[in-house]
């Protein structure tokens, strides 16, 4: 969809305000990206060069083999159950599930232990992720994880938490506000923030925030998500492993932006045309899954994840049987993949594994420093 000067979800939006008064940064996310007739991820594919973004599978089938491998690696490591729940929050276009069935075929054990569930809600992935998968006798959709059945699991969430809308307070000089989203003088949406502080928040805070200045902004996600998927590997059996960009440790900081056409954008401009987004906090990721008994494992970053999986090794074999064309388009994912650099993903992207206690290392992730206190 072309992003134009207004939006029916605008509309709409300001609707809500005037009849209810300023609505907090999550319950805007929340419409922009979930509304049920206008949302971003409702009915749209925004992925690749006509989209809105690209992922990191779209960049590479490197990217979903190693993943591949790196769930039989976990398989191996619960004893190779005889029937495995392989679950992928968010999938896309379906690339990176694919890449990563290619690369477990060569397991015929774990292929046919296999119960493979893709949660998504927006019925045009569906339809290309089904275009694009094998089919499998055991593949099912799913709205949410609630419903995935109760067994040993691998979890993939690529860009998956990015997207989970966040709670956004400012500090004024009486405490913390719940920042807002309002209308402005001139009929635009504007931020804003309620009336009254946040009662007892600064007691809530992580100890790098409770020093930050005055005007500074702290942002959040609810623990639900991940507490979901920590109880259910610590009941069940299995681990996840999580990729996207944030930061390591739970600080202040504004976040929130919007992409459409591969290029950053106002965020409360055309809700429901652009990608919304914050980056997520892995400290707070990690500290809600050992809250429920699950074990972390990492961060570390996605370059170095990807590296310890044997990247380069699968990219020179790559290279090796391809056209000169062929393998500079391999050499570029690479690069593009796990380098720091500008446009690199290698160091904005990071990766941290969840388990089951039990499971004391999961492979390119357990030798790493603890989290940070």
């Amino acid at each position: 969809m072309t992003v134009t000067d207004t939006s029916p979800l605008l509309d709409e939006i300001k609707r809500l305000i005037r009849a209810t008064g300023p609505m907090p940064v999550w319950r805007y996310m929340e419409l922009c990206l979930t509304h049920p007739r206008h949302g971003y991820y409702i009915a749209r594919d925004p992925l690749g060069r006509e989209g809105d973004f690209t992922t990191s599978p779209e960049v590479s089938q490197m990217f979903g083999e190693l993943l591949g491998l790196w769930a039989a690696s976990v398989w191996r490591e619960m004893d190779s159950p005889s029937e495995l729940h392989l679950i992928e929050l968010g999938p896309g276009r379906g690339t990176m599930m694919s890449d990563a069935l290619r690369a477990i075929r060569v397991l015929p054990d774990l292929y046919q232990a296999l119960h493979v569930h893709l949660v998504e809600i927006n019925p045009v992935l569906r339809e290309k992720q089904k275009a694009s998968l094998p089919a499998l006798r055991n593949l099912t959709w799913h709205d949410s994880l609630a419903t995935v059945p109760d067994g040993p699991s691998v979890i993939f969430a690529n860009e998956y938490f990015d997207v989970l809308p966040i709670h956004q307070a400012i500090k004024r000089d009486g405490g913390w506000h719940e920042r807002t989203v309002d209308i402005g003088a001139d009929n635009q949406l504007i931020f804003g923030a309620s009336a009254e502080p946040i009662p007892r928040f600064e007691l809530l805070l992580p100890p790098l925030v409770r020093a930050a200045p005055t005007g500074a902004i702290f942002e959040w996600r609810p623990d639900s998500e991940m507490m979901t998927i920590a109880s259910r590997l610590r009941d069940h059996g299995g681990a996840a492993v999580i990729i996207d960009y944030g930061h390591v440790r739970s600080d202040a900081g504004d976040t929130f932006q919007a992409v459409a056409k591969h290029s950053y954008t106002d965020p409360l401009k055309n809700p429901g045309h652009a990608d919304i987004t914050a980056h997520v906090d892995f400290q707070a990721l990690a500290r809600a899954a050992e809250d429920v008994g699950a074990r972390v494992h990492g961060p570390v970053t996605q370059g170095e994840f990807l590296k310890r999986l044997g990247i380069e090794t699968r990219a020179l074999t790559l290279m090796a049987k391809a056209t000169p064309q062929v393998s500079d388009t391999v050499s570029s994912a690479l690069k593009r993949l796990i380098d720091s650099g500008r446009g690199g993903m290698g160091s904005m992207f990071k990766v941290i594994g969840i388990s089951d206690p039990k499971i004391e290392t999961l492979v390119a992730l357990s030798d790493t420093p603890e989290m940070p206190a």
